[in-house]
């Protein structure tokens, strides 16, 4: 069974959304809320998380320990999300040997250049589609 982490701050809607439709996609998947905040963390749990955490040591003690981090691409950006993402928690997730899909939503001043404007739902959709033929390869193992 794949173990997702789903990261995000701020109101929780990006990993609600993602949360969602991982549980709907893919109801086999262990999924970890991982919130910069006790908000992000409770809306990722009512959207079908198994368990869930909030704060700075619990995406530092749980970056490590799960298959596949998700979330938007601040997640990996020290002092984003408007200061709630720190430093320590930019290293975890970046220094972890989970793979890492990520959304190229960001409220700080990064623009990933080469990549496609689309709408949150297409690029949950995308990322959905990555999670199954991640899960279809980690069957074959």
């Amino acid at each position: 069974m794949m173990r997702v982490a789903v990261i995000d701050g701020q109101g929780g809607g990006i990993g609600r959304l993602i949360t969602e439709q991982i549980r709907k996609a893919l109801p086999q998947t262990e999924i970890i809320a991982l919130g910069t905040n006790s908000i992000a963390t409770s809306l990722m749990l009512k959207a079908g998380a198994n368990e869930g955490a909030s704060g700075e040591n619990a995406v530092v003690e749980n970056a490590g320990e799960v298959d596949i981090i998700v979330g938007p691409l601040g997640i990996i950006l020290a002092h984003s999300m408007r200061g709630e993402l720190t430093a320590k928690m930019a290293e975890a997730i970046a220094k972890s040997k989970a793979q890492k899909i990520l959304l190229p939503l960001t409220l700080s001043k990064v623009e990933v250049i080469g990549v496609q404007a689309e709408p949150l739902p297409h690029q949950v959709e995308q990322l959905i589609n990555r999670l199954k033929e991640l899960a279809e390869v980690k069957k074959d193992v």
